[in-house]
């Protein structure tokens, strides 16, 4: 997010931190074998989103039970089978939109968290890292496993939250299709009064966005979901903050979490509320940006499907080529055998290694001007991750660091006709 105001640099020492390659070679919960796995990039079906409230599936914080407790241990995994919880997702989902919320116990530390599908081999990406032990959200869509779970791997014990906000489930009338959108910014609280603009969001109290009076962002009264990245920057310590369609009740999830104080980047997908509109609350003041890669509509000129790669492959890993940099650099994805050469948009998760403070990263499509908005932060300098979706006419993608910066991109499915 560029920030006039971001200034103060943190020496940060480089850590390898994220997941080496490990085989699960039993049906227990623990990992060992490392090996490496090839990513076809083109076998799944074609699959389309379902829009639903946003719903708690596993709080390993709750009593013991298949979504509740005990903590996932570190060096082992847990799988969570989606549609037998409570948050009555069917079991023909062929995938799932979720949040995901890493809470460390006091004094403990993560060095990362791979969600993935449940049966298939840990692979080598990350989707998040909590290395000083802060609780951490990020999105990620993950194809749904045997039984129709997802697995969580952790290298160092956790409780884990998952929200989910919809489905993927194969092409039928009642799917969505998705529209890619330049990268635009919908809402920004530092700017003058408005439907789209300031005061801040004053904690407990939720405020209502106008999405569809954002005009510059060409989003069409049909769109019945957004496709957002939503970036807090706190006056202080913020507990959560809590994304839902407008007109609905505010429901038990989260969205991002700043519990330190500093700016905190997160995706989401969030169904379009009365008018257009979506809720946002937040736990204490906050100043909030909204940016939007796209929405859900019925399917038409234009409209995408989801394929899934499998397992998250891994795309590129600047510690392991030309090594940290800083402006601009282009990622050709193609090349990484993780995607297929009909793909349109990919969903990426991206994590940052700063050398010290990194203001901001942008990822946008190839070819064009690089837009005004944000994909994460790490001002702190710590180890960041977000999920992005990134359209691309050329089977590559353009990413902006305002500071230097080693990137991880991790793709876990693409978006083609």
């Amino acid at each position: 997010m560029p920030n006039k105001k971001l200034g103060v640099v943190i020496l940060f020492v480089l850590l390898l931190s994220l997941p080496v390659i490990a085989q699960d070679t039993t049906q227990s919960s623990t990992t060992t074998e490392s090996t490496i796995s090839a990513i076809d990039g083109g076998a799944s079906a074609a699959a389309q989103f379902v829009t639903v409230i946003p719903c708690r599936v596993v709080d390993t914080r709750n009593p013991n039970g298949p979504f509740g407790g005990p903590p996932i241990s570190g060096g082992t995994f847990r799988d969570f089978a989606i549609p037998a919880g409570t948050c009555n997702i069917p079991p023909t989902a062929t995938g799932y939109s979720l949040n995901v919320t890493a809470v460390p116990p006091p004094g403990g530390k993560l060095g990362y968290l791979t969600i993935y599908p449940s049966g298939e081999a840990l692979p080598l990406a990350s989707t998040l890292n909590s290395l000083d032990g802060r609780i951490k959200a990020n999105a990620a869509i993950v194809q749904a496993g045997a039984g129709g779970g997802v697995r969580v791997y952790v290298s160092d014990t956790t409780n884990v939250l998952l929200d989910i906000n919809g489905y993927f489930e194969p092409v039928s009338g009642s799917t969505l299709a998705f529209y890619p959108l330049t990268p635009c910014r919908v809402a920004d609280t530092r700017n003058s009064p408005g439907p789209l603009g300031g005061p801040n969001l004053t904690g407990g109290q939720a405020r209502d966005f106008p999405v569809l009076q954002a005009t510059p962002c060409n989003i069409p009264a049909s769109a019945q979901a957004y496709s957002m990245n939503f970036t807090a920057v706190p006056r202080g310590s913020l507990g959560f903050l809590t994304v839902w369609p407008a007109g609905q009740p505010q429901p038990l999830v989260s969205t991002l979490n700043a519990v330190t104080g500093t700016i905190a980047a997160n995706a989401a997908t969030v169904q379009a509320g009365t008018g257009g509109y979506i809720d946002a609350y937040a736990s204490q003041d906050t100043d909030l940006i909204i940016d939007i890669n796209g929405y859900f509509a019925a399917p038409g000129t234009g409209g995408l499907s989801l394929y899934y790669t499998g397992a998250p492959c891994r795309v590129i890993d600047t510690r392991q080529g030309n090594g940290a940099f800083v402006g601009e650099l282009t990622v050709n994805v193609f090349a990484s055998f993780c995607a297929s050469f009909t793909a349109q948009a990919y969903v990426f998760n991206a994590t940052v290694v700063p050398v010290g403070s990194l203001s901001y990263l942008t990822l946008w499509p190839d070819g064009q001007p690089q837009p005004p908005v944000s994909t994460l932060n790490a001002v702190d300098g710590a180890i960041t991750s977000n999920m992005a979706i990134v359209a691309t006419t050329n089977l590559k993608i353009d990413a902006f660091a305002t500071n230097l910066t080693q990137l991880v991109l991790d793709v876990s499915s693409y978006f083609a006709p």
